[in-house]
């Protein structure tokens, strides 16, 4: 369903975030972030340089190695494009995340380890989305794998509700009507 018209307007900025999950032949998982911005007009930075229409101001690529448990092994970043010389500076702080696990209180650790002018804000953006991206291509792995236990996500939204139609239709077993 489109969203209703808006007023009249005009478009100064795109960002584009992508993710994906890949599963490798050694068992683990690499989770991928991407982060594109563009103004759709000249942009200047006071006391830098300007950028075009189109041109990329932020271009941040992450990738996190993480085991079946969700587990950060290794963490690769690239600043392809960034506003300010030192922004490259916050890539070293990522390293930090390994060892943290893309679970409860991803966010938290998030903060903890690259929080404020420890690391970079469209990093920790990217990172924050990471998990979720990593949690739907490991939930279909596991569901073919072990299609018999609960899956993870039931409860977690309103179409996934234990009391509604998708579950009554997809998992009936689990279907709990409210009284």
């Amino acid at each position: 369903m489109p969203l209703p018209a808006p007023q009249p307007r005009r478009q100064v900025n795109t960002r584009e975030t992508r993710f994906r999950c890949f599963l490798r032949d050694d068992g683990l998982w690499d989770v991928e972030g991407e982060l594109l911005d563009t103004k759709d007009e000249l942009f200047t930075i006071r006391n830098a340089r300007s950028w075009q229409p189109g041109e990329p101001i932020h271009h941040m690529l992450i990738r996190a190695t993480i085991d079946s448990d969700k587990v950060v092994r290794e963490i690769s970043v690239s600043m392809e494009a960034y506003p300010h010389g030192i922004c490259p500076q916050a890539m070293a702080h990522m390293q930090r995340m390994v060892g943290c696990t893309m679970a409860g209180g991803w966010r938290k650790a998030i903060e903890q380890h690259l929080g404020k002018a420890q690391g970079c804000t469209h990093i920790r953006e990217l990172l924050f989305n990471m998990a979720t991206a990593a949690f739907q291509g490991m939930e279909r792995a596991r569901a073919e794998a072990a299609p018999d236990e609960v899956p993870a996500y039931l409860g977690t939204c309103t179409a996934w509700d234990v009391a509604g139609p998708v579950v009554a239709r997809e998992f009936p077993l689990l279907y709990r009507p409210r009284a």
